[in-house]
């Protein structure tokens, strides 16, 4: 028999979020009947869509209701989930180890463990990269995973309450970064003081809640057009967020940020958005060609430089673009075009034949400023320009990117079911998650 065969073959996919749940999910849909075994390892056994954790944060979104079970989708895909976090890697022997998992009494509910592979894919995503400013770790919020969001919502609803007691305080929020989740968490926090204060839970007006937006370069959302982010700064303006541009902080405390001014920023609570990196263990895998920010350095079909038989997506990839204009961005559409390309030439990876070039397409950015507005642009590099778009048309375009990764990991029925019964959940369910 074909020692080619997906029958004799196992991929290891090590992380959950966008891009890796795609990829093991439709990688084991299309070949499972032939039997390719897929494994999915995460450390966590829920997935929710990281575009959405400013959402979570803010309370407008229940993960509860929209998070993912791994062992669910494993059963319904066909594929095998592994909860752990990845620790290093044999590539002498292709196995990876998986740390142990401990309960909430630090006891070991799994040991150490190893997984050999044939193939093996790292879409471990990224975290937040505090650039070393002193201070940050300690007293910064970071929204990376669905427990830094909650833990940021309970103390917001915590802090709302307390500063609603008192006629002459007022609730000061900073946050560092103008990128997509800054700019997007800024306009929720005034979506959430309104609805609480709708649900008699705190009494906050726009002239009690600042809200300061910090970028250090001179435009909010950088890597959008220059019109795109004109725009989203009038609008954030006019519902009160106070844009600070050319701002650049160079140190935390418990009373506020240091800009390298000599000014003190004074805040109450402190998020860090301004920039991504990849986990610090990436750079550990047993000699793997890394960049400054701790991604995998990967050729145009994406397998890892030093290694063929490893590949790497999304945001801890650093895939050079086709155009010759840097890097592929650490973008949501960028993971999920990386996965459609490695399924649909997986069967050329095993036989051991070359592969195209990944060539990334950018489909325009669009970026929701709550119920207030949504801006942003379509196209991308389809056309020789992009459209410009806001208002109902942009938010629906945006509520559909969210519902394009569903269809991928549910299919169509199930989607069409869960949008059903999203529209249900906002007639009968609070607009905030008020616990």
């Amino acid at each position: 028999m074909d020692k080619t065969s997906p029958l004799y073959q196992h991929v290891v996919v090590v992380g959950g979020g966008a891009g890796g749940l795609e990829l093991a999910t439709r990688l084991a849909r299309k070949y499972r009947r032939k039997g390719l075994k897929v494994t999915l390892v995460d450390r966590e056994p829920t997935h929710i869509w990281k575009p959405l954790l400013h959402e979570v944060a803010t309370g407008s979104l229940d993960a509860g209701i929209d998070e993912l079970s791994y062992s669910a989708q494993a059963r319904s895909a066909g594929f095998t989930f592994q909860v752990g976090q990845m620790e290093s890697i044999d590539r002498d022997q292709r196995c990876i180890y998986l740390a142990a998992v401990k309960g909430q009494d630090g006891r070991t509910l799994l040991p150490v463990r190893s997984l050999y592979y044939d193939y093996l894919v790292m879409a471990v995503g990224s975290v937040t990269n505090d650039f070393g400013v002193d201070g940050v770790a300690q007293h910064c919020t970071f929204l990376d995973s669905r427990h830094q969001a909650e833990q940021f919502r309970r103390t917001l609803l915590e802090s709302c309450l307390k500063t609603s007691n008192s006629k002459d305080q007022r609730l000061r929020i900073a946050i560092v970064g103008a990128g997509a989740t800054g700019v997007e968490l800024s306009a929720e926090l005034f979506n959430t003081a309104r609805e609480l204060a709708a649900y008699g839970i705190s009494r906050l007006d726009r002239n009690r809640l600042e809200v300061v937006l910090i970028e250090a370069g001179p435009r909010i959302l950088p890597a959008l057009p220059d019109r795109i982010s004109l725009a989203a700064r009038q609008e954030l303006e006019k519902l009160g967020v106070q844009v600070r541009q050319d701002t650049r902080i160079v140190s935390v405390d418990a009373a506020g940020l240091n800009t390298d001014t000599g000014e003190v920023i004074e805040a109450d609570l402190k998020v860090w958005a301004a920039g991504i990196r990849a986990p610090e263990f990436v750079t550990r895998l047993d000699g793997l060609e890394t960049n400054r920010l701790n991604q995998l350095v990967v050729r145009p079909d994406l397998s890892t430089t030093l290694d063929e038989r490893i590949f790497a997506l999304g945001d801890c990839a650093a895939c050079a673009r086709t155009d010759g204009e840097g890097n592929v961005p650490p973008r949501a559409q960028a993971a999920h075009q990386m996965a459609s390309f490695l399924c649909k030439h997986f069967g050329r990876i095993i036989k051991g034949d070359s592969l195209p070039a990944y060539e990334y397409k950018d489909y325009g950015s669009l970026v929701s400023l709550s119920r207030f507005s949504t801006v942003g642009s379509l196209m991308g590099n389809l056309t020789s320009g992009s459209m410009m778009i806001e208002g109902r048309m942009a938010r629906l375009v945006y509520v559909s990117l969210y519902r394009l990764h569903q269809l991928a990991i549910y299919g169509y029925t199930k989607t069409c079911l869960i949008a059903l019964v999203d529209r249900i959940n906002k007639v009968i369910r609070p607009r905030l998650k008020l616990h």
